[in-house]
C-alpha cells in the first residue's frame, strides 16, 4: 500500500510490503561456510525451513484468517481522514482511521467483507457498500456563508440570513439607504400629488353609482401603481448591490458598499431593462387573456374574461419562475438581457417546481416579516390621525402627514430585513443550480484560495 498522506493509517507497512526495520536474513547455505553473522540469532531447528525469517509479527495484533486468502490481491486503501468510519468491535489493529480487515476495521476478522472472503468492505459486496462503519462523505469546505456543495432549502435561507450577519454593515447600509430614499419619495408623492381625499367607503356603499365606484377604484389603482413603481426602482437597485455582496460572502471575501456599487454599476441599467421587460410581458399576457371576454361582453364575456385571466396568471407564474434567475445571471456573469434570460431558462429547466417553491417560500417569509413590522406602525399612524383608528378602518378619513410619516418609518424597518432576504435567496439559488449543473464549486474554491479542492482521490465514495 502506498504511504500516501491522508490515506495510510498510522503504523501501516511501507509500499514494498516489509515491516519497518525488518532484517533480511539470507539462507545459511548462501553464506560462505554456511555460517550466520554474530549479530543474527541462531536459526530455529524446528522451524518450517531455512527460508523463513525469525522476525515474525507479534501474535497479539493479528487474527487468524477464516478462509483462504489470495496473496496476490492487495486490499484497497482506506478512506481519507478521521470520521470516515469506525473500527467494528473485536477488530484488533492499530489506532487511527483506516487499516485492513482483520487489522483495524474494514470488516470482521477473516476477510474484506463477509467471513472468509473478499466480497466487499464490512459485509457488502464490491465497492458500492463501503461497509457498515462508513459514516458518509466528509464535510464540504465552507469558506463563506454556505458549504461548497448542492444546497438544501434550509441552507439557502440560512445563507441569506448569514450574509446579513457576516456583512451587516454593508448589507444594512445598502438596505437602509435604499429604503429611506424609497419612503421619502413615496411620502412626498402621496402627500403632495396623489388624491387621497376620495373615500373608499363608496366601494361598499350599495347606493353609490357605478361611476363613483370606478373613480374610487381608479384612484386606488393609480396610488398603488405609483407607489409600486417607486418601490420597484429601489428594489432593483438594492438587488443589484446585494447580489454582489452575496457572491463575495459565498467565498468569504469582505466587500464594502462602495466596492459593491462599483462592481454593480455597469449592469444596473440592464437590470432595469430586464425587470421592466418582464413586467410588460406579464401585463401583456394578462391583457391577451382577458381580451376575448371583453370582446364578447355580457355575462358570458365576464366568465370568459375570468377564465382567460386565470389562465394568463398561470402562464405568467411559469414565465416569471423560468426567468427568475436572470437577475443574478445578468449581474454576476455580466450578461446582456437576452443572454441572461437564456441562462435562467437553462438553469431552471428540470427544476421548475423546486425554484418556484423556494421563491414562493422566501416571498411569504419576507411579506410576513414586513407585515409584522408595518402593522403596528400603521395602527399608530391611524391613531394619530383625524378620527382615530375607527375612522381609518371605515375609510372615511383623509391620510394625514402623521400617518404617512409613521407608516414610512415602519416600511423602512421592514425593508431593511426583507430586501437582503429576497435578494440573497435568489442569488444563492442561482449559485446552487450552477453547482449542481456546472460544478461551480470548483471555481468558487479556487476564488476562495482553497488548495487541492476537487483533486481526485484514490477511492471516490459513490454519490447518492
Amino acid at each position: 500500500m502506498n504511504d500516501t498522506p491522508g490515506w495510510a493509517s498510522p503504523g501501516s507497512a511501507p509500499s514494498d510490503g516489509q515491516e519497518p526495520g525488518a532484517s533480511h536474513p539470507a539462507d545459511s547455505a548462501d553464506r560462505p561456510g554456511g555460517t550466520q553473522p554474530a549479530d543474527q540469532p541462531a536459526a530455529n531447528p524446528q522451524g518450517p525451513g531455512t527460508k523463513w525469517s525469525e522476525e515474525q509479527p507479534p501474535p497479539a495484533p493479528w487474527s487468524a484468517p477464516a478462509g483462504p486468502r489470495n496473496p496476490a490481491q492487495s486490499p484497497p486503501p482506506p478512506p481519507p481522514g478521521p470520521g470516515w468510519g469506525t473500527r467494528p468491535p473485536g477488530g484488533p489493529g492499530p489506532a487511527g482511521p483506516g487499516g485492513h480487515a482483520g487489522h483495524s476495521g474494514y470488516g470482521p476478522p477473516g476477510g474484506y467483507g463477509t467471513p472468509g472472503g473478499h466480497g466487499g468492505h464490512g459485509g457488502h459486496g464490491g465497492y458500492n457498500g463501503w461497509g457498515a462503519g462508513w459514516g458518509g462523505p466528509p464535510p464540504a469546505v465552507k469558506p463563506g456563508v454556505i458549504p461548497l456543495r448542492p444546497l438544501g432549502v434550509g441552507e439557502i435561507l440560512d445563507g441569506a440570513v448569514s450574509t446579513m450577519r457576516a456583512h451587516w454593515r454593508t448589507v444594512l447600509g445598502i438596505s437602509l439607504t435604499v429604503a429611506v430614499v424609497i419612503e421619502v419619495v413615496v411620502v412626498l408623492v402621496q402627500g403632495l400629488f396623489l388624491d387621497d381625499s376620495a373615500s373608499t367607503a363608496a366601494l361598499s356603499d350599495p347606493y353609490a353609482t357605478m361611476d363613483e365606484k370606478w373613480r374610487v377604484m381608479a384612484d386606488v389603482v393609480l396610488d398603488a401603481g405609483v407607489v409600486f413603481l417607486i418601490a420597484l426602482v429601489g428594489s432593483i437597485t438594492a438587488t443589484a448591490l446585494l447580489t454582489t455582496v452575496t457572491s463575495r460572502a459565498v467565498i468569504g471575501r469582505p466587500v464594502t458598499t462602495g466596492q459593491a456599487w462599483r462592481d454593480a454599476r455597469p449592469q444596473v441599467p440592464r437590470l432595469f431593462g430586464l425587470v421592466f421587460f418582464l413586467m410588460l410581458t406579464a401585463v401583456a399576457i394578462v391583457v391577451v387573456g382577458a381580451l376575448p371576454g371583453v370582446l364578447v361582453g355580457g355575462d358570458a364575456g365576464d366568465g370568459l374574461s375570468a377564465l382567460g385571466v386565470l389562465a394568463a396568471l398561470v402562464v405568467v407564474a411559469w414565465l416569471l419562475t423560468r426567468f427568475s434567475l436572470a437577475s443574478p445571471a445578468l449581474m454576476l456573469e455580466k450578461q446582456s438581457i437576452k443572454k441572461a434570460l437564456a441562462r435562467s431558462a437553462k438553469l431552471v429547466r428540470g427544476s421548475w417546481w423546486r425554484v418556484f417553491g423556494i421563491q414562493l417560500l422566501s416571498m411569504i417569509l419576507a411579506n410576513l416579516i414586513a407585515t409584522i413590522v408595518v402593522v403596528p406602525f400603521a395602527l399608530l399612524g391611524a391613531a394619530l390621525g383625524e378620527g382615530g383608528i375607527s375612522a381609518f378602518t371605515q375609510g372615511d378619513t383623509d391620510l394625514g402627514w402623521s400617518y404617512l410619516v409613521v407608516t414610512g418609518i415602519g416600511s423602512v424597518i421592514g425593508s431593511m430585513i426583507t430586501l437582503p432576504i429576497t435578494a440573497g435567496v435568489t442569488a444563492l439559488l442561482y449559485i446552487d443550480l450552477r453547482i449542481r449543473r456546472e460544478a461551480l464549486d470548483l471555481d468558487l474554491a479556487e476564488a476562495a484560495g482553497i488548495q487541492g479542492y476537487g483533486t481526485p482521490s484514490p477511492v471516490t465514495p459513490p454519490r447518492s
